[in-house]
């Protein structure tokens, strides 16, 4: 039986597609965000601890007490906003559940969604599979900065929701408060919810983070998506959580139940234990990110790309048309076979996949010596 029509169009991830390459060539992976370094030992030992306790059945289903807590008191110290850990927040298998639940708990089929593209490739997908029918408004570079008034156009009586990324994967963009505010008026003009993706709001260089919730008019109509693997270095995990008003929630947990039910119970507990980090914890993840996007932007400028200094998260996009290919999977193939680094080419996050031909995407959530070993091997492309 073939593949469901509303699937079809997606096909295989970038992401697995590019892994595989570069697996059977040896290739430097600065493709898929994942660190090539673990997580701190606080965080797994919390875990194995509560293995060894015999936490190994099922959790509840919208998370352990414990960790609801966490999120909501971290949620609280940094936003100013009180929520109800029990009746606000759920835990789900990674910020992508999240994602998930949040579109087919909260859209119905015909209901339209905005995506601002480049988006990260779960949106379309997921509005696919809730029959939601997809809106873009485009960020273009060198900036990246959101046009209020491509926002307002993509707006009709249709708008059921707008996804907002930020800090945002792959520009890296932070966007500003004035950029938020406006996408919160449109919100209240035309009676949508917001669906916020803030997995990399402790990977900030330029700008500040700004909650959307934190909006006035918005903490009833935004569900706060986060998770804990890109700030604590644990992407295996797949612990996230969605932070929502209860009307909002209970759509959320409706999908839920269904997808995953619950997620890890002793992963659950080292994300609680992580969650009491202290702000020293995110001001060294900062300055360790800092120092290897300065170091990845300035070797790739170097070598003759044109750099997109991102503000926040640790990707970097940049135009290899300097070099002469076709486009960016053939860039990233050519990439790949002749200098073994692999890369992500960003077409796959656009719906007119053209708009992102110029570019290409590098994750610098690697050590510093693996980061050093690609740029050596990227030398070659100056010749």
């Amino acid at each position: 039986m073939p593949t469901a029509r509303r699937l079809q169009p997606f096909g295989q991830s970038i992401f697995t597609t590019m892994t595989r390459l570069a697996a059977e060539h040896d290739a430097i992976n600065l493709g898929q965000g994942y660190p090539d370094f673990d997580g701190p030992a606080f965080v797994t030992s919390a875990a194995v601890e509560a293995i060894e306790a015999g936490e190994g059945q099922y959790a509840r289903s919208a998370g352990i007490g414990a960790l609801a807590e966490a999120i909501a008191a971290r949620f609280t110290a940094d936003t100013g906003l009180e929520i109800d850990p029990m009746g606000e927040v759920t835990v789900t298998s990674g910020c992508t559940e999240a994602l998930a639940a949040s579109f087919l708990g909260l859209l119905e089929p015909g209901d339209e969604v905005i995506l601002i593209e480049p988006t990260y490739d779960a949106y379309r997908p997921d509005a696919s599979l809730a029959g939601a029918v997809p809106r873009y408004v485009t960020l273009r570079p060198p900036e990246f900065a959101l046009d209020g008034d491509e926002l307002r156009a993509a707006f009709s009586p249709k708008t059921a929701a707008v996804v907002v990324n930020t800090p945002h994967n792959p520009s890296g963009r932070v966007f500003t408060k004035a950029e938020l505010a406006t996408i919160a008026q449109l919100c209240l003009e035309y009676d949508a919810i917001a669906i916020t993706d803030e997995v990399y709001e402790r990977i900030v260089f330029d700008g500040e983070h700004v909650s959307l919730a934190t909006l006035e008019g918005m903490g009833d109509r935004t569900v706060t998506l986060s998770s804990l693997g890109k700030s604590f270095s644990l992407t295996g995990w797949k612990v996230g959580w969605a932070i929502a008003p209860p009307a909002l929630t209970a759509g959320v947990r409706a999908a839920h139940q269904f997808l995953t039910f619950a997620t890890a119970t002793p992963l659950q507990h080292g994300a609680a234990a992580a969650l009491a980090a202290g702000e020293e914890y995110y001001r060294a993840l900062e300055a360790s990110y800092r120092s290897r996007r300065d170091m990845l932007a300035a070797g790739l400028d170097a070598i003759g790309f044109e750099v997109f200094v991102p503000e926040g998260t640790y990707f970097m996009l940049a135009d290899h048309t300097r070099f002469g290919l076709a486009g960016d999977v053939a860039f990233v193939e050519h990439l790949i076979r002749t200098t073994g680094v692999a890369a992500i080419p960003p077409s796959a996050f656009y719906h007119r996949p053209s708009d992102g031909a110029p570019l290409v995407r590098f994750a610098f959530c690697k050590d510093e010596a693996t980061l050093a070993a690609a740029l050596d091997r990227m030398e070659q492309l100056r010749a």
